[in-house]
């Protein structure tokens, strides 16, 4: 066995521990949660003590705490999620439609992000220790740490001054679409506050992580080598400085798609967005324990896939480590 088949198998093996680990974590973590989701979700008009303890029945809630945690990893190992509490449909019913709002929006705020971040990160790299070097960096820090609720907001006020755009949801309410072209014009519309704020937060970090990803390639003695014989600034740029500072950028991409998914949470819960991020929001508030726990397995399994992922196409991109 190679080096790099080694690597991959000990980082599919790292994975499958992961996600093991990950599931245990899932299910305890709701069920340490205050509150009783049949007394929560019943509490107007109260249940009799004889039917909360039939609904806990019906949902399993009343089994020792082991046999629920034998019976949830029976069943999502088999893809059965159950059945919503809230919702009262099949979690995978509920789910799946709120994954794919989510990747509506999620996708191409990533895809813009990425581009935007690439470039402003050259500038800045290349133009280092000067005005506008400053005011990328600083401008990116801003955008990173300022809060996604907080952007969001200010975005939703300026619209609602403005009376420029919509600020929550998907598509107008109780509006009939003469044509799918209609249907995506309102779409698009309604997608674009959302995505300009998750495409900022997500900017600033892909700006940064560029920058000092090419500066440190800028500093390197092949660069001082070849610049001695007299390569020209875009040859450097294109052929030897560029492609070696976006190895980290596939790492980078990778982690960050459970940053994404955190700001998606919060950027879908200011505008009212239906996707996964909303669904848990509302899933927390009820203590839906089988569409959190659904939840949070798929995002946590598309998160340690997407790194084993960058992880292989890093070590096949990279000597370094292929041959290690």
């Amino acid at each position: 066995m190679s080096g790099f088949q080694k690597y991959i198998s000990k980082r599919i093996i790292f994975a499958a521990i992961s996600i093991f680990i990950i599931f245990t974590f899932d299910f305890f973590l709701f069920r340490l949660m205050p509150g009783n989701p049949i007394q929560i979700l019943y509490r107007s008009p109260a249940l009799s003590p004889s039917q909360i303890a039939s609904l806990e029945q019906q949902f399993g809630l009343n089994l020792p705490m082991w046999q629920q945690y034998l019976l949830f990893i029976k069943n999502t190992f088999s893809g059965n999620f159950g059945i919503s509490i809230y919702y009262h449909q099949s979690v995978s019913s509920v789910l799946f439609p709120a994954l794919l709002n989510s990747l509506i929006l999620l996708i191409p705020a990533t895809i813009i992000a990425i581009f935007l971040g690439i470039i402003t990160g050259k500038i800045a790299a290349w133009r280092r220790g000067t005005t506008l070097d400053g005011a990328i960096t600083g401008g990116s820090m801003a955008l990173y740490s300022i809060p996604t609720f907080w952007l969001g907001g200010m975005f939703i006020l300026l619209a609602i001054y403005t009376r420029s755009l919509p600020v929550s949801g998907m598509y107008t309410t109780g509006a009939s679409f003469p044509s799918f072209a209609a249907q995506l014009a309102d779409l698009l519309n309604h997608m674009i506050l959302p995505l300009t704020t998750l495409t900022l937060v997500l900017f600033g970090q892909f700006t940064i992580i560029m920058r000092n990803s090419l500066i440190d390639v800028l500093e390197e003695d092949y660069i001082n080598f070849a610049k001695s014989k007299g390569a020209s600034d875009n040859y450097l740029l294109a052929r030897h400085a560029v492609p070696n500072a976006e190895l980290p950028m596939i790492s980078v991409i990778a982690v960050n798609l459970g940053l994404s998914v955190g700001g998606a949470i919060l950027t879908e819960v200011v505008f009212s967005w239906p996707g996964i991020g909303f669904l848990i929001f509302n899933a927390v508030n009820a203590r839906d324990y089988p569409v959190l726990q659904a939840a949070f397995v798929i995002v946590a399994v598309v998160i340690v896939l997407a790194n084993i992922v960058a992880d292989i196409l890093y070590s096949y991109l990279d000597p370094r480590i292929r041959y290690q």
